[in-house]
């Protein structure tokens, strides 16, 4: 089937669509608007935009950050107490404007998940009043590197290495797989129409014959060929056919708003009954192998978000238990280096330049916490063997369903051909029993069964043929894998987060 076709077409204004009274769509066009009209597809992109954001941020925070600070200016003046040699305390006058500025470089190291930074600063001083003369203070610190670093501790940056890359995933196969939900809602509205247009037609169909069928009877009457009770019988027919008309079109109704206001259009729809099939292994009958559930489980173990939950859900407990190994002690080293400089003068200040050194280990040790930390590890290895636990048990439901899922739409292959030849078989016994009654052969309720046989084949080719298409997406959207084109679906992340 030519999709690209259906793309092109759904891509035309909705305005030039509208200028007829109905739009008649096929189900790949109906399926293309649902996921860039619908509110469940914007919902679904502003869960996607929000998840990538935080993946920006992220990956932002593992870059080198540049910051500028400073204070222009401070100005003080006020009396402030002062401790004399001698212990006892008095009030001086302060009366000095402060200038600074500082320019730092940070970047993270993940490898060790410690940080080391670079800076400059300049410090500026005049004070004046209270008989003190008036002077001016330069202090540089031209260059000073700085490293922080825990020692003995667990590296967090390091494992969100391993967590993130896995949540953003996560979020973007949840897209996808929202994406194709998008899809089988559209598909039930869609199928919905159509079959509530196929009621009418078959309700307005059996009406017209039914309103014959009582001409012929009240004729045979007159020539008694036929009963009283088979003429009454035919007329209680018409009437039955008249209401399920008028109960058929409130339905269609129905149907047609629903699909108008999940697509978002003013106009009304006309469905298209899908003559093919979306698998080319598979013809128009539904004949031809099925998909293999070894091919859909791979699939979905690579792609399907609930694979990756799993996955990052394992990672996050083993990260929790680290944590809680790590903290029974804390070490942190911190260490500068520089050179730094001070004078009256601005230049002076960049000259003579003396050594600006600080190491500092900082320990914290607990010699009795009474077992607290004992037990944050215990519980913190309890949560991860739930975990554990939880993540076979899924694993195994999530095969289970996969495997229920595709035998279902191997087998609804065979639903669709048998429903195909029920519909025509049915047709053809309800047109030769018609033919049969207005010779006088047949009776009344022989070509009453008849009838329902008939719309009720008629309405399971529908059904089955809907049942087909929402396996096949349901599929799609747990492996994530286009099955037509042997393909992974993808979305263009960058141009979707760009789009209004």
């Amino acid at each position: 089937m030519n999709r690209l076709f259906f793309f092109c077409l759904a891509l035309l204004p909705l305005s030039t669509q509208a200028q007829t009274d109905t739009l008649r769509l096929t189900l790949d066009e109906c399926i293309t608007m649902a996921r860039r009209q619908s509110i469940e597809a914007a919902v679904a992109l502003g869960e996607l935009r929000s998840a990538y954001w935080q993946w920006r941020s992220y990956r932002a925070d593992l870059l080198p950050e540049v910051t500028l600070s400073g204070t222009a200016p401070s100005y003080n003046k006020r009396y402030s107490s002062y401790q004399q040699a001698d212990g006892s305390l008095s009030f001086v006058r302060n009366d000095y404007l402060g200038l600074d500025g500082g320019l730092h470089i940070s970047q993270k190291l993940w490898p060790t998940g410690g940080t080391i930074s670079v800076e400059s600063s300049l410090d500026y001083l005049h004070q004046s009043g209270n008989g003190v003369s008036t002077q001016n203070q330069f202090m540089s610190l031209p260059v000073a590197i700085t490293l922080q670093q825990p020692l003995f501790s667990v590296n967090y940056l390091k494992w969100n290495r391993r967590i993130e890359p896995l949540r953003y995933r996560e979020a973007q196969a949840r897209f996808l797989t929202e994406t194709e939900q998008v899809a089988m809602q559209a598909i039930s509205h869609y199928f919905s129409l159509l079959l509530a247009g196929e009621q009418v037609n078959i309700a307005r169909q059996n009406l017209q014959t039914a309103e014959k069928l009582y001409e012929v009877a009240q004729a045979k009457r007159q020539m008694g060929t036929i009963s009283e009770n088979d003429v009454l019988q035919m007329r209680l027919n018409m009437l039955t056919a008249r209401s399920a008309l008028t109960n058929s079109e409130s339905s269609r109704q129905a149907s047609q708003f629903a699909l108008r206001s999940f697509l978002d259009v003013e106009a009304d729809i006309a469905p298209i009954m899908p003559e093919d099939l979306p698998l080319p292994s598979l013809d128009r009958e539904g004949q031809g192998m099925g998909l293999s559930y070894e091919d859909v489980l791979t699939h979905a173990l690579e792609n399907n978000a609930q694979a990756t939950t799993m996955r990052r859900r394992q990672i996050e407990a083993d990260y929790a238990v680290a944590q809680a190994r790590a903290n029974r002690q804390s070490i942190n080293l911190y260490a500068q280096v520089g050179y730094t400089g001070n004078a009256d003068n601005l230049n002076g200040a960049y000259r003579n330049l003396l050594s600006n050194e600080v190491v500092q280990v900082g320990i914290s040790i607990p010699l009795l916490d009474w077992g607290k930390r004992k037990g944050q590890r215990k519980v913190a290895e309890s949560n991860r063997d739930i975990v554990q636990g939880q993540i076979r048990q899924q694993t195994q439901n999530f095969r289970q369903d996969i495997f229920i899922l595709t035998e279902q739409f191997n087998n609804q292959a065979e639903q669709l051909r048998i429903a195909c030849e029920a519909d025509t078989i049915a047709r053809r016994r309800y047109h030769t029993n018609v033919e049969t009654f207005k010779i006088g052969t047949i009776s009344t309720l022989e070509l009453s069964d008849a009838q329902t046989a008939k719309d009720q084949a008629r309405i399971g080719r529908i059904t089955q043929l809907y049942n087909y298409w929402y396996y096949y997406y349901q599929l799609r959207s747990v492996a994530l894998w286009d099955f037509e084109h042997q393909c992974d679906l993808t979305a263009d992340v960058e141009k979707l987060i760009s789009e209004k």
